[in-house]
């Protein structure tokens, strides 16, 4: 069940997209995992726990108390362990915020966008199929090469080179200050600095 203390007053319910599972831990796919990870680090008081079928947990960010979710149905279901969660919390999908990879952005770029289409991502798509709607704000984390493989899956699916790190580093806590400035600043000014 939902704690409702876990829930009150929150000024947003923040999804990270990912595949859950040690094995799939530093994959490209993940990076909305990790820097929900990286967000929960910041506030000394934030525990996760297991919700329904997500990984939550209430942290203070930039003054706002949010929750922070990663879905476990895997990131082709996403939509699923949101819909459960929003539904239990009685919140609407206008309270989202999701964070997730777009092979489309080369590596490091951060997009924020307040609307629009899926653009092929299947986790994305989930979320925005159940709820039917569009109007879902988004921080996209560029994860794209000059040259991607023929085989997609198993590219997102793939673990970042070690010499990626620091790339990877800097680009989580773009993505973080991403989330900071939303909450604080709104979208337009967001945008405005970060795309």
């Amino acid at each position: 069940m939902v704690n409702a203390t876990e829930t009150e007053g929150l000024a947003r319910i923040i999804v990270g997209l990912g595949n859950p599972g040690e094995q799939f831990a530093r994959n490209r796919h993940n990076v909305g995992f990790m820097t929900l990870e990286a967000l929960a680090r910041e506030d000394s008081s934030a525990r996760w726990s297991t919700c329904m079928l997500s990984r939550t947990c209430r942290a203070v960010i930039s003054g706002s108390p949010v929750l922070l979710v990663q879905p476990w149905t895997y990131m082709n279901n996403s939509g699923k362990a949101v819909h459960v969660l929003l539904t239990a919390m009685r919140r609407a999908p206008e309270d989202l915020l999701v964070v997730f990879d777009d092979l489309n952005l080369p590596f490091g770029r951060i997009r924020i966008r307040e609307r629009g289409s899926s653009g092929g991502h299947h986790g994305l798509d989930s979320i925005l199929t159940i709820f039917d709607t569009e109007e879902i704000v988004r921080v996209r984390m560029g994860i794209g090469e000059e040259q991607v493989p023929e085989d997609k899956t198993g590219f997102v699916l793939s673990d970042f080179s070690p010499e990626r790190q620091a790339e990877l580093d800097e680009m989580i806590s773009r993505a973080g200050n991403a989330v900071k400035c939303l909450l604080s600043e709104g979208v337009s000014k967001t945008m405005a600095l970060f795309n």
